[in-house]
């Protein structure tokens, strides 16, 4: 793989949260095997894509939230084509149907404890009528589809493996030195996608600054790492809202998409940066977010928009700072030493404020490392180097905190 082919398959276009579009991606292609109004829907996934889908908002619904929304509204949708960005196609009578299964209490939702990666199986009924669609692994990785008791598509890779977690495996192989050299000599296309995508999710966050009162930002007019943070803030709030707005997402997250680009595209007009190093720059959070997305897991119990983008962002802000190899591996250190452990209690607007807390960390931990300073292995789960330290936090998100993950669904589901 190279650069270009891992960009086309981690820096994707998405349409609100990714997992209720992942869940109503796979609802429509179920649905489409019926050939008419579904009358009621089951839904079986992982306990994480659940957690996730608990309260986020939907665009073009109103701000309707949550599970039973995002699969009812899928039911009843038709552009297969539009991938996650498939909540484009609702309409008024989308949300009057997808309503009617709501409040009948024609959906049932199941959790599969058992599946420790994602996993959607969603399967309609219309009479004696059914249609089924199971996605694994990544949000768009369709393994099967059915009508009634026929085939109609089956994946035959038993790993369920798919073109975006190879590439997040091929970023993850690489070493520091490698993803520098990369950043470092890439495309004029794969420069123009970057710089586009990085402007649709500054576009987002702008808007989000009208939802938020003025007195929020108020320390930002002095200070700009409060300026700049509150703009991620600001723009992941609108996408967990369910505002109308398109993201590009990394590693299969818009809100990491948010977290890696806009304090670059700041920093750009606030340091006078040259376009080609900010673009370097972003590619390189690209790289090294999805790099962390696989120590730690497309879902996982530790914040991934924190974690791995806040990771990435600051090996951005290094490399911005003239910063090489050295100074890369002190800012994860820095990283992990600090915010590893920060939850992930699903995908909801408290998710703005979590980012909010990772880009100030990723400026702090950047402005240390490019100073020679980083947390010594000596130090708690602190590696020798910045990939000792991401596998030591994969470690503690995937194993130790399997528990806590646990409690945190519990108290979710308690509450639904």
């Amino acid at each position: 793989m190279n650069f270009t082919e891992y960009l086309k398959n981690e820096w994707v276009p998405a349409l609100g949260c990714t997992e209720p579009a992942s869940i109503a991606y796979a609802a429509l292609l179920a649905a489409e095997q019926l050939g008419q109004k579904p009358e009621r829907v089951t839904l079986k996934v992982d306990p994480r894509i659940y957690k996730n889908c608990y309260a986020v908002g939907i665009p073009h619904s109103g701000h309707m939230s949550g599970i039973k929304w995002a699969v009812a509204i899928g039911a009843h949708l038709k552009n297969k084509e539009a991938g996650l960005q498939c909540f484009n196609g609702i309409d008024i009578p989308i949300l009057k149907d997808s309503e009617q299964l709501v409040k009948k209490e024609k959906i049932k939702i199941d959790i599969d404890k058992k599946k420790t990666d994602l996993f959607i199986d969603v399967s309609v009924f219309s009479g004696k009528n059914s249609g089924r669609c199971v996605i694994e692994g990544t949000h768009t990785n369709v393994t099967l589809i059915s009508h009634g008791k026929k085939v109609v598509f089956r994946n035959k890779k038993k790993d369920v493996s798919c073109r975006q977690l190879e590439a997040r495996k091929w970023a993850n192989s690489l070493s520091t030195e490698k993803v520098l050299g990369l950043a470092k000599n890439i495309s004029t296309k794969d420069r123009k996608m970057i710089r586009e995508g990085a402007e649709l999710n500054l576009k987002i966050a702008e808007h989000g600054l009208q939802l938020f009162p003025h007195e929020f930002f108020k320390m930002s007019e002095a200070d700009s790492l409060t300026r700049i943070s509150g703009l991620v803030c600001a723009g992941v709030y609108a996408r967990m809202w369910g505002e109308d707005y398109p993201v590009m997402s990394i590693a299969g997250s818009g809100n990491k998409g948010i977290v890696c680009a806009v304090p670059l595209l700041m920093l750009e007009k606030q340091w006078l940066v040259p376009p080609e190093k900010v673009e370097e720059a972003l590619a390189l959070a690209m790289l090294f977010t999805s790099k962390t997305t696989m120590e730690l897991g497309t879902l996982s119990a530790v914040c991934g928009c924190s974690n791995a983008a806040g990771i990435g962002l600051a090996c951005a802000i290094v490399y911005l700072q003239g910063g090489g190899a050295k100074e890369i591996s002190y800012a994860i250190n820095n990283m992990v030493g600090n915010i590893t452990g920060m939850i992930c209690d699903g995908a909801k607007i408290g998710c703005a404020l979590k980012t909010m807390t990772a880009v100030d960390s990723a400026f702090r931990a950047a402005s240390l490392a490019v100073n020679g300073i980083g947390i010594p292995f000596q130090d708690g789960i602190v590696g020798k180097n910045g990939s000792a330290s991401l596998a030591n936090m994969g470690n503690i998100a995937k194993r130790g905190m399997t528990s806590t993950d646990q409690q945190i669904l519990k108290i979710m589901m308690e509450k639904l």
